[in-house]
């Protein structure tokens, strides 16, 4: 009888540690909060992709940070609690996966286009990358290191322009708000970026010569939290649903 009792002590003691484990629920439904670090240039579509996941999974619920991948990627391996990571190139990704930050293989799940963003109306008359190089025109851009910081340089080396910027900013978005603001006047961005500023920026399209093509990974992280839920994100993000919210905003496929 005593062995009975310890075995049935034990019994009760694993299953009650699993459904501890289990973020989803016992019928399988998606359960819980996800938190999701991705990049700046994100923001509008995963903030849409968001509301669609929780719309089909009303139990679960999805935290979003943003900002730029680098700086994301650094509290990732600092041990900051994402269960996802999002990033705006490969190369911050990969210092997620050197450090072991990732569960799994990323897989890219979208693609950006750059273009040069302007004040509406064009007021300064850009037409192309070389234009940039004028030395009384304002032009912004992000640290080497922020995704479309690096980006960017690549694209004004493969047209052999030199321009110094007035500023480095935090992400993409910043860079953005320089120019729609007013504060500069022009800024290398991704083509969703223009597009999401509406009418209070205008886009000049960079010729395929020079142009750079992002790519964006995700993952779910080693240290997830919440792993059903965030293998579940990272499923509707790559599923049809979720590709079609990507397309709307104008981001390519992989």
């Amino acid at each position: 009888m005593a062995l009975t009792f310890v075995a049935a002590v034990l019994l009760v003691a694993c299953g009650s540690d699993a459904r501890d484990a289990a973020p989803a629920g016992d019928d399988g439904a998606v359960t819980g909060t996800v938190t999701v670090f991705a990049a700046a240039s994100l923001k509008d579509v995963f903030t849409e992709i968001s509301e669609a996941f929780e719309a089909e999974h009303p139990d679960a619920h999805v935290t979003l940070s943003f900002g730029a991948s680098s700086a994301l990627a650094a509290q990732i391996v600092e041990g900051a609690p994402a269960d996802v990571f999002a990033s705006a190139d490969e190369a911050n990704m990969a210092k997620v996966v050197d450090a072991g930050g990732v569960s799994g293989s990323p897989e890219v799940f979208a693609t950006n286009s750059l273009q040069i963003l302007v004040a509406p109306g064009n007021p300064e008359g850009i037409e192309g990358l070389a234009d940039l190089a004028d030395p009384g025109l304002l032009y912004v851009t992000a640290a080497p290191a922020v995704p479309i910081g690096t980006y960017a340089a690549q694209a004004l080396e493969e047209a052999g322009v030199t321009v110094a910027p007035v500023s480095l900013e935090a992400d993409v978005k910043a860079v953005v708000t320089k120019v729609t603001s007013g504060e500069a006047d022009a800024a290398i961005v991704y083509a969703t970026d223009v597009t999401a500023a509406g009418t209070k920026g205008e886009g000049v399209a960079i010729p395929s010569a020079h142009q750079v093509v992002a790519s964006y990974p995700l993952a779910v992280t080693a240290e997830a939290g919440n792993r059903s839920a965030a293998a579940a994100w990272v499923a509707f993000v790559l599923g049809e649903q979720g590709r079609a919210i990507l397309a709307a905003h104008g981001f390519g496929a992989p």
